[in-house]
């Protein structure tokens, strides 16, 4: 059986691997069909691409677009995208563009509290055209403001912390038909990391579907146990196809590695069935 990881960052967003040296790891971690899917940016694919072919596994191209919904941030993947498409580049150069002034501003209020040369630091290790709040809170860690990552995010850059900007994204009709429209299939990611309600998770997955979303994340290196099988009866109920990806980031995050998923529940339809008969027929 085939192993399918479909969602994971390069350096072009806030990984830490080159996208080649990414599909080295997965290939070497026994990932058959690989999804890079870099925050608002296709910039990595093509070389992606290049390495796959050397290494012997596939590559779908992907992106993880930023979204804006009732007030939250939430993620939607692009899976099997033409990273060329006229309409999906330039919704991504809008987010680019609003990417950088929340950098720039993350580091004026940072600075009001003490912590000068955060922006300058977080730019310093943004190797892509993108600078995240990943990249804050590395360089913060190295400056000794906390013990790791998390430890940062939790009293710097979550809501009503310090550094925290709040976003201004795509609307989830945008995201979801620029996805669309680059020949791709929407995805929720990770879903059971916001920490909505049963209901309020209901009504998003809802109004994701009414914009032509066909999938969610079953499987993610965020999920529990129990949070497999709480988005196995959502993905059920809806009928919607199930994801699976590592959300795999770099590998000083020991806890998440490439290829290292659990299996999809029972009663489940993967969205890679979807490609895979397309490529039968062909």
């Amino acid at each position: 059986m085939s192993c399918y990881d479909l969602h994971s960052h390069s350096w072009v967003s806030d990984g830490t691997l080159s996208p080649t040296a990414l599909v080295q790891r997965a290939a070497a971690g026994g990932v058959d069909v690989l999804g890079l899917t870099d925050h608002d940016d296709t910039a990595g694919c093509a070389e992606a691409q290049v390495a796959a072919e050397a290494c012997g596994i596939r590559v779908l191209p992907g992106v993880e677009v930023s979204v804006t919904w009732q007030g939250m941030t939430v993620h939607i993947v692009g899976l099997a995208i033409d990273p060329e498409a006229p309409a999906l580049q330039a919704g991504l150069a809008r987010l680019r563009e609003f990417r950088g002034w929340r950098a720039e501003e993350m580091g004026r209020r940072l600075a009001e509290r003490g912590i000068d040369g955060a922006y300058e630091g977080a730019a310093a290790l943004s190797r892509g055209r993108i600078i995240s709040r990943t990249h804050f809170a590395h360089y913060l860690v190295g400056r000794g403001c906390g013990k790791d990552v998390r430890d940062i995010f939790k009293h710097y850059l979550k809501r009503n912390k310090p550094g925290y900007v709040p976003g201004q994204w795509a609307a989830l009709e945008e995201a979801v038909g620029w996805i669309r429209a680059a020949g791709g299939i929407a995805v929720l990611a990770h879903p059971a990391r916001y920490e909505l309600t049963n209901s309020k998770l209901r009504r998003l997955l809802g109004a994701f579907m009414e914009c032509g979303g066909e999938a969610m994340e079953v499987i993610s290196g965020s999920h529990t146990p129990d949070d497999i099988l709480a988005m196995a009866r959502h993905a059920r109920a809806l009928g919607l196809l199930a994801s699976a990806g590592s959300d795999f980031h770099g590998p000083e995050n020991p806890w998440v590695e490439l290829g290292r998923l659990a299996p999809l529940p029972e009663g489940l339809t993967p969205v890679w069935q979807r490609w895979e008969a397309a490529r039968g027929a062909a």
